[in-house]
């Protein structure tokens, strides 16, 4: 008698979203201004400016943040042990001197990212998470390395002012975060055709970070 046939178990959903977008996040992390940044060859202007870009995204991801809380699909993502605003802030009143707001400004690729961020916020929830998905899971993983480097390069005192936005002091277990978040995603309440749709966000997120990178690498383009 033939042994009954299984069927494969479908695929965890947060699996799925980090297996397709691997490529676009390849790409983004080993963009020339991140090598260069993360190899300390650039200054702490380069730094600097890239902290300032930041916050402009953060601030859109962030701003609708108390809106979403009660959204059903954005709804669980909204943590507030997450914000980095305020972090941000700290960091560039260290980074860029009590002034620094007034002359902030976003490179025309931040701003698209921002925009796109403000855009799904107000209309596609599950667009949102997948930009809130790249950007917090990233800050918890590779962004650590960052701020490794930056204190090494740059002199900033362990997790003090100018990494602040890298700290997750009321995230105890980031590991342990971490997998919650990924429960979070794989029980998303959305068909398949949406999260499809979130696949292909969560890969624009990423192209949207690269431009980023490519902007600020035109600006600290070292000699060949």
């Amino acid at each position: 008698m033939d042994a009954p046939s299984q069927t494969p178990a479908a695929t965890a959903f947060s699996t799925l979203i980090r297996t397709a977008s691997h490529e676009q996040h390849t790409e983004a992390e080993t963009s020339t201004f991140m090598s260069d940044m993360l190899g300390g060859r650039l200054g702490v202007d380069a730094y600097a400016l890239y902290t300032e870009q930041l916050w402009f995204v953060y601030r859109a991801l962030e701003g609708a943040a108390d809106r979403l809380a009660d959204d059903p699909v954005a709804g669980p993502f909204i943590r507030p042990e997450l914000l980095r605003v305020a972090a941000l802030e700290r960091d560039l009143t260290h980074l860029r001197g009590a002034g620094w707001r007034e002359r902030a400004r976003a490179l025309p690729a931040t701003a698209a990212y921002a925009d796109r961020v403000a855009e799904v916020a107000r209309d596609w929830t599950a667009g949102y998470v997948a930009h809130h998905y790249t950007r917090y899971l990233g800050d918890l993983s590779g962004g650590q390395i960052i701020r490794g480097t930056a204190e090494k390069t740059w002199g900033f005192a362990r997790k003090g002012d100018g990494v602040r936005f890298y700290v997750f002091e009321d995230i105890g277990n980031p590991a342990a975060f971490k997998r919650e978040y990924r429960a979070l995603l794989d029980a998303v309440p959305v068909d398949d055709l949406e999260k499809q749709r979130m696949v292909d966000e969560c890969k624009r997120a990423f192209r949207l970070n690269t431009a980023v990178f490519q902007e600020l690498g035109e600006r600290f383009r070292l000699s060949a």
